[in-house]
């Protein structure tokens, strides 16, 4: 299956899940929690006004599409992806809130793929709220992109 077929089964519409691909086509879903939902509202709200806020944004891996909860693209690159089904560049920043069926293996692989199709920085934003912000090096102490982004996002 690939990303269009995903977006236009009829099956697939209107599910309480986070949809994504993996590197052979199958659809992996996880459920969402109302924390969830509001940490993605907060953290989009905080984003830097120039540019674009993307929720769900899906992006186009090596290892399927995969789909970030929270991005933001700059005026220029959201105007080449903008019309895509699934984004064939990543957004500069890349946002995970996570949840407990995230692994630690997972979340480092995502932020792997993300930073191989462009990502600039991938963020992470855990259940309690405290965010750690990665550029390709490895972490660091704030977002070179929104160095004002807070360091925890409060429920």
């Amino acid at each position: 299956m690939n990303w269009q077929e995903v977006c236009t089964h009829p099956s697939l519409q209107n599910l309480p899940f986070k949809i994504e691909l993996n590197e052979w086509g199958q659809v992996v879903m996880s459920p969402t929690k109302i924390y969830h939902s509001i940490f993605q509202g907060r953290i989009a709200r905080l984003l830097p006004a120039v540019g674009e806020v993307i929720t769900e944004c899906a992006i186009k891996t090596t290892k399927g599409t995969k789909v970030a909860d929270v991005a933001w693209a700059s005026s220029e690159r959201a105007a080449i992806i903008q019309e895509e089904t699934a984004a064939s560049i990543a957004p500069e920043i890349c946002v995970e809130i996570l949840s407990t069926s995230n692994t630690k293996t997972e979340i480092v692989e995502k932020r792997a793929l993300y930073f191989a199709v462009g990502a600039q920085e991938v963020w992470t934003c855990n259940k309690n709220g405290a965010m750690k912000f990665y550029d390709p090096h490895g972490e660091l102490k704030q977002s070179q992109l929104a160095p004002d982004f807070p360091r925890n996002i409060k429920l």
